[in-house]
């Protein structure tokens, strides 16, 4: 009699197990599913978000967009152009002897200081300032697909001009 009342009470605890695992195999599937299907699966282009700022190549042109990335509360300011042989240029939006309190502005091909007025062809733009003097700091950038992509850290690293 006491084996049979064992037996009657382990069952159904079996059962009980065996299903919780059915449904969580059934949720994490389902979950899986969900995700390939909204787009959250990995694919070639995927860029992680917290890592790189990426902007559209079909959104540049000759006339340069400027932007912000916020730093913990520092607006770091650039912007980015395509330069006459349709390769995309990036500067930060600030001079590496002005700061970064005034910025550029665009006038045809050139980049002009709008604190010292000089001018700088967009077609020379994406090279470091080896030179001294005032030139459109800097920025690190890369195409990946229909994509131009700036790391975080290299935008992080222009804060100093902003502060």
């Amino acid at each position: 009699m006491v084996v049979e009342v064992v037996v009657g009470v382990v069952e159904p605890v079996v059962e009980v197990v065996e299903v919780k695992m059915n449904r969580q195999t059934i949720i994490f599937v389902f979950l899986i599913g969900l995700m390939i299907l909204t787009g959250c699966g990995v694919t070639g282009n995927v860029v992680d978000q917290q890592d790189y700022v990426s902007i559209p190549l079909a959104d540049l042109s000759s006339k340069a967009n400027f932007y912000e990335y916020d730093d913990s509360g520092v607006a770091i300011r650039y912007f980015a152009v395509l330069g006459s042989d349709g390769n995309p240029r990036t500067a930060f939006d600030a001079c590496d002897v002005c700061g970064g309190y005034k910025g550029y502005s665009q006038q045809g091909d050139d980049m002009v200081c709008n604190n010292c007025g000089l001018h700088f062809s967009i077609d020379d733009l994406g090279t470091k300032n080896y030179g001294g003097g005032c030139w459109p700091s800097h920025l690190q950038h890369e195409v990946k697909g229909d994509s131009l992509i700036i790391k975080v850290t290299d935008l992080a690293e222009g804060r100093i001009r902003f502060q």
